[in-house]
């Protein structure tokens, strides 16, 4: 097998160890041994090491982390200063640099932040420019009774009235907001500019009444066979709310598949009783193959009609000192389970709830009949 030209020897590995145990950063660590800081990260992640660092704060530890807090995750300040995250966060208490107790705002600050909101200007950049983190930038607009001008604080009855008869003709969200804003109306977000129409009410398919002229179509299209898509684009509904309008209009295909667009014949009465009959008395597979179904088809409707497995098939006198010689002449499980009819997995779990630990075995083909017969064999493990 080749050598790896950047595998890891043993004496770097300790070297590693070393560095990290003296609280060396792993900038420092990555330029001793000649390795990329990722590869270190990598590899003290690989190795389980964890930093339990007790040197002493100095000054430019202190101003880097003044600097930095807040604005960039604590774990890669912790790397960077080869310190813990738990012994950034300490620091950053004792110097009231804790995330529940920001510096107090200036009055130039809050002359950037009234001045930027009202010229409509990114929060993001406004951010920038105060050194102040975006959440933290909202929390004070709050306060301060702010509003961006790309948000204005309310609707107007005539944008609301606007936006209600777009929504009613069935546009996108999307659709509505570049309309409006090309008539004149405010520029809105997609994330508030659908809460604020669920708000008066409005809803996709849930909430809004079916009209006679939408259930002529829908029933048009159950009757003749059509395809489904095309008629949520005209209509704006979602699949769902087709589905359900359906239902309550007991809508029934012309197709083969009179009860809707679903694959697979359609159960009948005496189907039902089969299943209801012998369900959870025989195999599943086998009433599948005898209704001439899906074993999934079988499961998901003895599901809807509330009926209930409970099928375990008791191993009788025979099979249990069948599976006694298996163990002892080294048969295989899945071979077992073969010559039982029984599925390698669940008499996996019956034999360990039993004390029988088959391990992995060569495959030889038997039947129960000459397992059996086998008994009378000397035990090969006394051999």
């Amino acid at each position: 097998m080749a050598f790896r030209a950047d595998a890891w020897t043993p004496q770097e590995t300790e070297r590693l160890r070393r560095l990290f145990a003296a609280d060396t950063a792993l900038a420092d660590i990555a330029a001793d041994l000649g390795r990329g800081r990722a590869a270190i990260a990598e590899r003290v992640t690989l190795l389980g090491l964890r930093r339990n660092s007790t040197r002493t704060w100095t000054e430019l530890d202190d101003a880097e982390l003044v600097r930095r807090y807040g604005d960039e995750p604590t774990a890669a300040i912790a790397s960077d200063l080869g310190r813990s995250c738990s012994a950034v966060y300490a620091r950053a208490g004792l110097l009231g640099l804790a995330e529940s107790n920001p510096p107090q705002w200036t009055a130039w600050e809050d002359a950037q932040l009234i001045e930027g909101y009202r010229r409509g200007v990114p929060v993001r950049q406004i951010g920038t420019l105060i050194g102040r983190p975006f959440g933290g930038l909202s929390s004070r607009a709050a306060t301060l009774g702010i509003v961006h001008a790309n948000q204005p604080a309310r609707w107007s009855p005539e944008e609301t009235a606007r936006a209600l008869e777009l929504a009613g003709a069935g546009h996108r969200y999307h659709a509505i907001m570049a309309i409006m804003a090309s008539e004149g109306f405010p520029e809105r977000t997609i994330r508030g500019f659908g809460p604020a129409l669920r708000k008066l009410g409005y809803g996709r398919g849930w909430g809004r009444a079916w009209t006679p002229e939408e259930d002529a179509l829908l029933t048009r299209a159950y009757a003749e066979g059509l395809s489904l898509t095309p008629l949520r684009t005209q209509l704006g509904r979602t699949a769902g709310s087709l589905r359900h309008r359906a239902e309550y209009l007991a809508l029934r295909g012309s197709h083969a598949n009179r009860n809707g667009f679903r694959q697979g014949p359609d159960w009948t009465e005496d189907d039902e009783k089969i299943l209801r009959e012998q369900y959870g008395r025989v195999l599943t597979r086998e009433l599948a193959a005898r209704l001439e179904r899906t074993k999934a088809a079988v499961t998901t409707r003895a599901n809807l009609l509330g009926l209930v497995h409970g099928y375990i098939r008791p191993f009788s006198d025979e099979e249990i000192r069948a599976l006694d010689i298996a163990y002892r002449t080294g048969v295989s499980i899945a071979d077992l389970a073969e010559a039982l009819g029984r599925k390698p997995m669940s008499l996996s779990k019956y034999a360990s709830n039993h004390g029988y630990a088959f391990g992995r075995r060569p495959r030889h083909a038997i039947t129960l009949a000459a397992l059996l017969a086998s008994e009378a064999l000397p035990d090969p493990a006394a051999a």
